[in-house]
């Protein structure tokens, strides 16, 4: 296998211009304080600035709250259009791969084969790329977009005087799941398709370093080895920093709006702030045992226990309407594709605004993190092989996902509107921590099933934690796949601290914030990268 760190399979291939150890020396970690073995320039760059920002919210959280909602503001009504236009770039970029010569190509070279099963892989990614997302969205997003905003031009079902139409709540149910399935889909998994494959080619293929930096070798050159490939890796230490943050966040108020549900745990900021601790605490003993002993446990663990889960729903629900949900959004999903996509497709900025952009960036913010761990576990694949399972299969499984668990939800809806928890929770006060809890209290053993989703998001919330933490450690130690682990745990620790001050500073405002805000600059370097896989596929095709 073709290790990273090893100096001697640092050597350029042939069709590279120049040899890259030249500029070997600028990288190379150095064993420092307390243990480290840092990347002085980026490591010293990143964590400075990091806790910088955690000090100055706190001292601040008004002034930093306004600032927050200031960047929201212009980051989804001034470069809407644009983040719309780079994300279907994407997409058609990595479906080009598939059908292309290119696809033959093998991360690692002819030779290699897969380190992991279908199986591992396939809980890995999950674990790390989606998980917390499925929880806290699966149920609030399809009944948000079906009856509240009425974001696709279809008018709520809801009437006046309470009568509902069926052809009505069969149409906005469709548009509901369809909009969703568009912000799961394609549109994200083509985000980690070309972080991942620019690593993998890179690293596995090329010998260079396990760093974002590696993949603009074509365009800088030996300068990618100077302060060009420092601010890279700084914008994706930050990018991921905030992207993680987000998740956490976002974990934290629904384990606590659970807890609140099964146990009358009160619902604040200060427990949430406790919960958001104690799994970081635990975190760390997952980081300190390691890739298997930690994070590929958890994740297995996790995906037999959400696949659990998504089968009680099915059974316990109304299965023929939730299988009958998830083909009906899906038709209406390919149906609409186009129209959902395009910049200015439809004539609805609130749901462009307040949903695409900020899932687009949410995406492009986490493609430093899991398109690294991606790749971190793909070598052996093919391209085509590569981009089929991480484009396509886990955006089906997503489908199936929220498809089911959204018609459920909104025919608990729509049977008892009245009554409904999900109807309180989503329309009239708008908990969304609550949502899945609400659709929850209309099954058997709701208790139980409320318990398995708090250990759901709480084992997610580990997982993206420690899978996070292992790729900014990555980043920030040159390129190294065995940094010293107290260099993990301290990164573990860092994401754990921004997702409180976020919280503190302005809620989910806060962390929509973050999330734009790296998500803009890193989209330039996700544009340029798309060159650099075409550079470096054109010389692995000369080889084979």
């Amino acid at each position: 296998m073709n290790d990273p760190s090893d100096p001697s399979a640092h050597a350029l291939n042939s069709d590279m211009e120049t040899d890259y150890v030249v500029g070997q020396d600028n990288i190379e970690g150095q064993l420092g304080p307390f243990g480290f073995d840092i990347h002085n320039r980026v490591f010293a760059v990143s964590a400075l600035a990091s806790v910088v920002f955690i000090v100055l919210t706190l001292l601040f959280p008004q002034r930093a709250g306004a600032m927050f909602q200031s960047i929201v503001a212009f980051s989804t009504g001034t470069l809407d259009g644009y983040f719309m236009s780079v994300v279907n770039f994407f997409i058609l970029f990595s479906l080009a791969l598939i059908v292309l010569p290119y696809g033959k190509v093998r991360l690692g070279g002819p030779e290699a084969r897969p380190d992991y099963s279908y199986l591992s892989w396939f809980a890995m990614l999950f674990s790390a790329g989606i998980g917390i997302g499925l929880l806290f969205f699966g149920v609030l997003e399809p009944v948000y977009h079906a009856n509240v905003s009425a974001p696709l031009g279809v008018a709520s079902p809801f009437g006046a005087d309470g009568a509902l139409d069926p052809a009505a709540i069969a149409d906005a149910t469709a548009l509901g799941l369809a909009g969703t399935y568009l912000h799961w889909g394609l549109h994200g998994w083509a985000i980690y398709v070309v972080m991942a494959l620019a690593l993998g080619i890179f690293t596995y293929n090329k010998g260079l370093p396990f760093s974002i930096r590696s993949a603009f070798f074509p365009i800088l050159g030996e300068r990618v080895w100077g302060w060009w490939g420092h601010v890279i890796d700084i914008l994706a230490v930050f990018a991921t920093l905030f992207g993680l943050a987000t998740s956490l966040g976002l974990g934290a108020q629904q384990a606590n709006a659970g807890m609140n549900f099964v146990f009358g745990l009160e619902v604040s900021a200060a427990s949430q702030v406790i919960i958001i601790l104690l799994v970081t605490a635990v975190a760390l003993v997952s980081v300190w045992r390691g890739l298997e002993g930690g994070v590929k446990r958890l994740s297995e663990i996790n995906m037999v226990l959400a696949v659990l889960f998504f089968l009680f729903v099915l059974i316990a629900g109304p299965t023929l309407i939730a299988l009958s949900g998830f083909l009906s959004g899906l038709t209406t999903y390919v149906t609409e594709f186009v129209s959902l996509s395009a910049p200015f497709g439809r004539d609805d900025d609130a749901f462009r605004q307040d949903w695409s952009i900020f899932y687009w960036a949410w995406w492009i913010s986490w493609a430093p993190f899991v398109g690294m761990f991606i790749a971190r576990v793909s070598r052996g694949r093919t391209i085509r092989e590569f981009v089929i399972c991480v484009l396509l299969i886990p955006s089906l499984f997503i489908f199936i996902w929220m498809g089911v668990f959204g018609a459920t939800a909104l025919d608990q809806l729509y049977a008892s509107p009245e009554t409904s928890l999900v109807k309180e929770y989503v329309i009239d006060s708008y908990r969304p921590e609550l949502s899945l809890f609400g659709m929850l209290n209309e099954l058997p053993l709701t208790g139980l099933m409320a318990t398995i989703a708090i250990v759901l998001a709480l084992i997610f919330f580990v997982t993206s934690s420690d899978s996070g933490s292992l790729v900014i450690d990555t980043i920030t130690a040159g390129g190294k796949i065995d940094a010293p682990r107290v260099q993990r745990m301290f990164w573990a620790t860092i994401e754990g601290l921004i997702a409180i001050v976020l919280l503190l500073g302005g809620g989910l405002s806060a962390l929509q914030a973050g999330v734009t805000a790296t998500a803009i600059p890193f989209s330039i370097v996700m544009l340029l990268m798309c060159y650099s896989i075409i550079v470096a596929l054109n010389g692995e095709l000369k080889r084979l």
